[in-house]
């Protein structure tokens, strides 16, 4: 009898397991990633949604598809045009600085650091975007995908590159995370730094948006920060700042027909868990960027079309860890919110892309 009893009970588990605790195959198979070559892709497929990570290209997400559409600008047809001549499109990281410098040369813990120019991987007398956003060092680490997400992450050594370290000498490696989860990709940077020194943090993203349901000239945009700094005719921040009401009378509902933006915002606005919106909507397509803490200025930039660049139909919104030209505002007490990691610490953010109405 207690044999019988026992045998029951065994039973019952094992199919409370199979119909309870088990996953459901469906829940099971609606993520998926996927390495075909140097490009790794994730799936949502209950949202339709597809992204594509170039690995050997800086690791670029080059491709955001919803329901077919793309919706980050990438001129190219390939993937092997794009690796043969890549080119800033898609979601570039960029560093060991964002954006521009006002001279060539940066500073740091209170010591100017001067590029070797011949070296060739800082180029102009404005060095801009340092020397990371195409390179083919990023090492996979893994791409997997559960019942709640799929994610790829890859790791780039900068401390193992002697041409790198010349130029900015604080070992660090670096670690970028996609993960795509209800159809929200979230882009998650990881620097840890191995100096002995802190090292300060001036990198960011270029991200590429579109909509195709209307033109450029049909977008309205919102930006959710306080501050506009006003810029040299370098595009380098002069120290004087100003309410972003001055440029946007309703920083919420811009028409980007009326703008040639190329602008620097900081003390964003956000919300109760830290992160600051910004956003691009047509007539029913709209994509949303969010900005955690530690992304603290952003950079607006929308070039008008031209005849020699009709294809100017796209909008950027630039996490960046600090303003234009940070670690030389820092040394001139010009900017006070420059970053730094301790020796052996850690860095960590992230930005979510959500696009609507695709």
């Amino acid at each position: 009898m207690r044999d019988t009893l026992f045998r029951l009970a065994i039973s019952l588990a094992l199919l409370a397991f199979l119909f309870v605790g088990a996953p459901h195959p469906k829940a099971a198979s609606r993520y998926s990633a996927r390495r075909t070559g140097n490009v790794v892709q994730l799936e949502d497929a209950s949202n339709h949604t597809v992204v594509s990570i170039a690995t050997a290209v800086g690791n670029m997400a080059f491709s955001f598809a919803v329901n077919g559409t793309n919706v980050l600008h990438w001129p190219f047809t390939t993937i092997e045009e794009f690796a043969a001549k890549p080119a800033m499109s898609g979601v570039p990281f960029v560093g060991p600085w964002a954006n521009r410098l006002d001279e060539q040369a940066f500073y740091a813990n209170g010591k100017r650091y001067p590029f070797d120019m011949e070296l060739g991987n800082v180029r102009g007398a404005i060095p801009i975007h340092g020397f990371l956003t195409t390179n083919p060092n990023w090492t996979l680490v893994e791409a997997k995908a559960d019942a709640a997400s799929a994610w790829s992450t890859a790791r780039l050594d900068f401390y193992k590159q002697p041409g790198w370290m010349k130029q900015f000498p604080f070992a660090h490696s670096i670690e970028m995370t996609h993960r795509l989860r209800e159809g929200v990709l979230e882009v998650t940077t990881t620097i840890h730094n191995l100096a002995a020194e802190p090292m300060p943090v001036a990198i960011g993203f270029h991200p590429y948006f579109r909509l195709v349901d209307s033109t450029r000239d049909e977008w309205t945009v919102s930006v959710g920060a306080r501050t506009h700094w006003r810029l040299s005719p370098a595009k380098i921040p002069t120290g004087e700042i100003e309410p972003i009401e001055k440029l946007f009378p309703n920083p919420h509902a811009i028409a980007l027909k009326d703008y040639d933006l190329d602008d620097v915002f900081s003390d964003l606005a956000r919300d109760p868990s830290g992160r600051a919106a910004m956003s691009v909507k047509g007539r029913t397509q709209k994509i949303d960027v969010l900005f955690g803490p530690n992304w603290r200025s952003a950079v607006v930039w929308a070039p008008k079309p031209t005849p020699a660049a009709p294809d100017r139909q796209f909008i950027c919104f630039e996490p960046m860890a600090g303003i234009t030209d940070a670690m030389n505002l820092s040394q001139k007490g010009l900017y006070k919110e420059l970053q730094s990691i301790a020796p052996g610490g850690t860095w960590r953010e992230s930005f979510w892309i959500q696009p609507t109405g695709f």
